[in-house]
């Protein structure tokens, strides 16, 4: 079963009864009995394949055992559009001004997809970058998680990734979406499938285009929202490596008429006829609104919620906030950053901010400020990380990380 704060093993009574395991406790959460197995029956990259190779029969090899592994993050990279809106821009379409927006904000521009690109192609392009910077071939990539709410697919972009990169060997890849909590909710999925899976690379990309769901006339969202993708490359290793260190993460539905783009029916009636047909079939074909937020509202859970899941991972991770080395949050509102740095009391020197030139990216936000500071050489190997996600949902959730 799952809880908020890591991953717990299913029982397996029938294992259990022939092969009593230990319990590990992993700094991330993560419980996992010594003896439950790893990976699909059949998979050449289980132990149980290579035994088999070996000459050990098919029923000593059948589902092989799990190996304690750490994992961490090897590589990062991001994509941006190429048209940029200027807050002056914007205040020739809306009432507005660059000192409105910079003020409530601290944005002072964002990047948005144009007729020409792809949501996809940003994703892939990013997923690319971070695989050059860890050295790993397209084809050593076992899973893909794309987090996207704007998948440009109903059945969802990721399975378009590995296309993109050249992926000869069919990895899985699926979509993750949770909006601006996106990324944090890959991270963790990453290391289950890690631990639990005996996956080795996975790739997890955070893209959003929310400027296709904003309406442009509303000033408090359109000054908000541009569009781009990042991506990190998590990698297994051995235990004593491991760097990813704690999680916490929840959501609550009470919270969503704060903060949604929800379905809504299409006006025109597609009934069938009148002559012994029933109304309301064929369904009304559906799309989705524009994004609705309640400013005022998302900006206190934030500042509430955001602080007490990284105090919580911090826990979990036996550190305190006077020992990380970098605040990275979701870039929503700079007044946000500042209020959760000033509860955990992080200086302002150590908090991440790329906000004034992106906006909110939504799940690209944390993985895009990441791999901005990672190549400006701030982030470095063996810095520990904080990092927070949270929006529509509404979710939240938070990470403790090593860098490199």
């Amino acid at each position: 079963m799952a809880n908020a704060s890591g991953f717990f093993s299913p029982t397996l009574p029938s294992l259990r009864r022939r092969i009593p395991s230990p319990i590990v406790i992993y700094r991330s959460g993560f419980c996992s009995p010594v003896g439950i197995y790893r990976r699909v029956l059949c998979s050449s990259t289980t132990e149980g394949a290579e035994k088999l190779g070996s000459g050990v029969s098919p029923s000593e090899s059948r589902v092989p055992r799990i190996v304690s592994k750490g994992c961490k993050l090897v590589g990062c990279g991001s994509a941006i559009p190429n048209f940029r809106i200027t807050n002056d821009d914007l205040a020739k379409v809306v009432e507005t001004s660059d000192e409105w927006i910079s003020v409530r904000t601290g944005i002072r521009e964002r990047l948005v997809l144009t007729g020409q690109e792809s949501l996809t192609a940003l994703a892939a392009e990013a997923a690319k970058k971070a695989l050059q910077m860890a050295e790993v071939d397209p084809d050593d990539v076992d899973l893909v998680l794309l987090c996207t709410s704007t998948p440009e697919d109903l059945f969802g972009s990721a399975p378009q990734i590995p296309k993109a990169l050249g992926c000869k060997r069919y990895p899985l890849a699926f979509d993750i979406t949770a909006a601006c909590s996106g990324f944090i909710l890959g991270l963790h999925s990453a290391a289950c499938y890690i631990r639990g899976g005996g996956f080795k690379n996975v790739l997890v990309i955070g893209a959003d285009a929310l400027s296709r769901y904003v309406d442009w006339t509303d000033r408090s969202t359109c000054i908000l929202f541009g569009d781009a993708a990042g991506a990190v490359l998590v990698q297994a290793c051995d235990s004593e490596e491991d760097g990813l260190f704690g999680f916490d993460l929840h959501s609550d539905g009470d919270g969503q008429r704060h903060l949604n783009a929800s379905m809504r029916e299409n006006k025109v009636d597609q009934a069938l006829g009148s002559n012994g047909s029933v109304l309301g079939f064929p369904p009304k074909q559906v799309s989705y609104s524009c994004i609705q937020m309640n400013g005022n509202e998302v900006f206190r859970f934030a500042v509430r919620c955001v602080p007490q899941a990284i105090e919580s991972a911090l826990k979990m991770a036996g550190l305190t906030g006077s020992s990380i080395d970098w605040l990275l949050l979701h870039q929503a509102n700079q007044r946000i950053l500042d209020a959760v740095a000033t509860r955990l009391e992080v200086p302002s020197e150590r908090v991440i901010s790329n906000l004034a030139k992106y906006g909110n990216t939504s799940a690209a936000s944390i993985p895009l400020a990441l791999d901005e500071y990672v190549r400006s050489g701030k982030v470095q190997s063996g810095h520990t990380i904080a990092a927070a996600g949270f929006g529509a949902g509404l979710t939240w959730g938070s990470v403790v990380v090593r860098w490199g």
